[in-house]
């Protein structure tokens, strides 16, 4: 039986990641660069206000970046407002010369650091975040109307970059149905920051020209808007599995202060989902002379490396590679391509031998000059190339035999010989790296073991240590770590893995229902190898303090194995991240740990996973028995072009019909709890409203709640909602009435959505 205690635990996990520092203090080191990349600070949480780090990694110091107290002695003497050294009221410093600058009480302050006498200081604009600015900073682009302006810094003149922008077909915005509009409203933003990046001698700008001119448009009902008048109509341009119209993307240049526009003299990009640009699909040569960019066909079976000359827009091919099924610069669809433009030549990812690896071709003749790693195990990311030592720098994961998805930071000459490890303790690595790489930062940490972080130079000699992350007021809650898992998939010889959390005041005596918190990818995992939960665990810890157990699981088909491994998910998106084999790790997780009541197991998830959640319930009966789905996509035919298409294929509609739990709907036979936001401008609304309907023809029991207003992840009613599927899964597993607890609204800003849903 759920307490008032322990609904209080799960609210506070829940906001977790939007309170940093609040339970887990210096679990995340955010670098400010400062003298190009040579010293940096950074800010730390502890739940009531921030200490301010500077750090001088040649030096090999960490240091207060000023005196806490004495400054905020004199800021509460020159403002007349009562400031704590613990709870300083600024979020971000500069540090300019022998003085500090900061907003704090609607004013700009300067407090010199030989006296600490604090004044008001004139207010320095931090720059508008719709605009982009130049690696100069002298000039700054943003999106006006449906084209692209340029502005001086330094006196404010304004100018046009383009003038023939129309709607539906306009520039340096990214395609409709990954705009978030929903969102964005909520944060008062009308739009992204453009879509463009700067030549790196400031005097171009690479854009592209959008056309969603034929693509479908979709539409969102508003019952209630802001102003509380008549109900309003949202469209936006969404394209659907085997829409012969999808976004494209028309490149061009942009010379800023000679006002001329080059454009790319080839087709348009294909731009289902990201604009190449955002997505860093397209990115400029050293010498500001040239535009590489990738690109693919609607089959994703091909991947081709282009050079866009800026003075001519002429555009020849580097290298291109074709595949049996989808070839990836990157498993992880959101990630930055794993391609390195060098000196005449160019680092490229395949997984031509079966794994992820390196390729070095000639920039100028696309002849390939050897595969520089190799090996079952995969590279992750490019961190660093030394081109004087010819040497390449990276994370890889695969190399740690207890858990393959574990990054470790290596090196291999470009040649392939010399290859080594950086780092060697078997913990995951996530590693920050500044513009100008003379060390990184290193963030080492698993499940179950908090994270240090640490400067480190190549060699991977710890130069300082900047945090250990204090979980002191997690564990008081009654939190304990995670227990990381391998078992066999179903078919009875794959290694699998997963994460388990036992209950809070676990007791191995009691028998405990389950709870399987899906998310079925492909294009992400469930479970990261690092301390961080992440989006995609955000309600593991809370099911858990509720006193169930809570089992995370990526079976075969999600990414960060083999190619083999993530092609099972290849036309097979309608098994859910192979349902299988959750339902095989769950039998073999109870034979030997009897407090695992199968006889009471949930599937949880959310947007893929509320998808997986309802087929979890329809064609696994036996085993799953109570369903919360949330925000769920539940027919493929209707849902987001890019995604359909890149892991059921281009042209299989027979693959997305079967990826449809309506036409499956008589089959339910567990309760099951249905949640959508009525604007949810990822996943439309009508795809929870199909399926109800098919369940009432069907005469089925369920329980449905649309959030009027609410965007795809629940922002502004996160507690709320998680308040409802917690109440759902108390009374339909243990048999029990939940508490009458009504946890306080949580608040999430733009800043922190990268680290809540990333």
């Amino acid at each position: 039986m759920s307490t008032t205690q322990d609904y209080q635990a799960a609210e506070q996990l829940l906001r977790r990641p939007a309170r940093p520092g609040e339970l887990v203090v210096g679990d995340k080191v955010r670098p400010q660069w400062i003298d190009s990349g040579a010293r940096f600070w950074y800010a730390v949480s502890n739940g009531v206000g921030r200490r301010f780090v500077l750090v001088d990694p040649a030096a090999g110091t960490r240091e207060p970046a000023f005196d806490h107290v004495r400054l905020a002695a004199a800021l509460a003497a020159a403002s007349g407002q009562p400031v704590g050294p613990e709870a300083l009221p600024f979020l971000a410093i500069e540090l300019a010369g022998n003085a500090v600058e900061f907003d704090a009480f609607g004013e700009h302050w300067r407090c010199r650091l030989d006296d600490y006498a604090c004044e008001r200081a004139e207010f320095t604009s931090p720059g508008n975040p719709l605009e982009v600015p130049s690696p100069d900073k002298k000039v700054a682009v943003s999106r006006r109307g449906h084209d692209l302006w340029a502005r001086s810094l330094s006196d404010g003149r304004e100018w046009a970059l383009t003038t023939d922008g129309e709607p539906d077909h306009g520039y340096g915005s990214g395609p409709d149905c990954m705009s978030n509009g929903t969102l964005l409203r909520k944060f008062g933003l009308p739009h992204l920051p453009p879509a463009v990046a700067w030549s790196p001698d400031s005097t171009k700008v690479l854009a592209h020209r959008t056309d969603e001119r034929g693509v479908r448009q979709t539409h969102l009902v508003e019952a209630r808007p802001a102003d509380g008048g008549a109900p309003l109509v949202r469209t936006h341009r969404y394209a659907y599995a085997g829409d012969e119209n999808i976004p494209q993307a028309e490149l061009v240049v942009l010379d800023v202060a000679e006002g001329t526009v080059v454009r790319a003299r080839t087709e348009p990009l294909l731009m289902p989902q990201l604009s190449p640009i955002t997505a860093k699909w397209a990115w400029w040569a050293d010498d500001s002379s040239a535009v590489y960019f990738l690109s693919q066909p609607r089959d994703m079976r091909t991947l081709t490396l282009h050079r866009l000359d800026a003075a001519t827009g002429e555009v020849t091919t580097v290298v291109s590679e074709t595949g049996a099924t989808r070839v990836e610069p990157n498993q992880w669809l959101y990630e930055p391509p794993i391609v390195r433009g060098l000196a005449g030549e160019v680092l490229w990812y395949s997984q031509r031998d079966g794994w992820g690896h390196l390729y070095r071709y000639d920039l100028r003749t696309g002849a390939l000059l050897g595969q520089v790693t190799s090996g079952q195990w995969a590279v992750r990311q490019i961190l660093y190339v030394d081109e004087a030592e010819r040497v390449v720098y990276f994370t890889a994961s695969g190399l740690v035999a207890e858990d393959p998805y574990r990054r470790t930071v290596c090196r291999v000459g470009l040649d392939g010989s010399g290859f080594a490890k950086v780092t060697d303790d078997g913990l995951d690595h996530v590693v920050t790296v500044p513009d100008h790489p003379e060390y990184f930062l290193d963030s080492a940490s698993a499940v179950d073991t908090p994270p240090v972080t640490r400067v480190r130079d190549w060699a991977g000699r710890v130069l300082v240590e900047l945090e250990r992350a204090d979980i002191g007021k997690l564990t008081a809650l009654g939190w304990t770590p995670p227990e990381r898992f391998r078992v066999k998939a179903a078919d009875g010889v794959t290694d699998i893995y997963g994460v388990l959390y036992r209950p809070r005041g676990f007791d191995p005596a009691l028998r405990y229902p389950v709870v399987d918190t899906i998310y079925p990818g492909p294009q992400v995992n469930r479970v990261a190898p690092c301390f961080d939960p992440g989006g995609m665990g955000l309600d593991a810890e809370p099911l858990a303090a509720l006193g169930f157990v809570v089992v995370a699981v990526d079976g075969r088909g999600t990414p960060g194995r083999s190619k083999s491994f993530h092609d099972a998910s290849y036309g097979h998106l309608a098994d859910a991240g192979r349902l299988d084999d959750h339902v095989a790790a769950l039998r073999q997780l109870a034979e030997t740990r009897p407090w695992l009541d199968l006889d009471r197991v949930a599937a949880f998830g959310h947007s893929g996973g509320g998808f997986a959640a309802v087929r979890a319930l329809l064609d696994f009966p036996e085993v799953y028995q109570t369903g919360v789905a949330l925000s769920g996509y539940h027919d493929a035919r209707f849902f987001n072009q890019a995604f359909i298409e890149a892991y059921d294929g281009a042209d299989n509609p027979e693959a997305w019909a079967r990826t449809s739990n309506v036409d499956l709907a008589d089959r339910l036979a567990g309760k099951l709890l249905l949640i959508h936001g009525e604007l949810d401008d990822q996943v439309h609304p009508d795809h929870t409203l199909r399926l109800a309907d098919r369940l009432i023809a069907a005469d089925k029991d369920f329980e449905l709640l649309i959030v009027p207003g609410a965007e795809h992840m629940f922002i502004d009613c996160l507690a709320y909602v998680r308040k409802r599927c917690w109440d759902f899964l108390v009374r339909e597993l243990t048999g029990t009435q939940p508490p009458a607890y009504r946890p306080a609204p949580i608040t999430i800003g733009p800043e922190l959505l990268g680290d809540l849903f990333a």
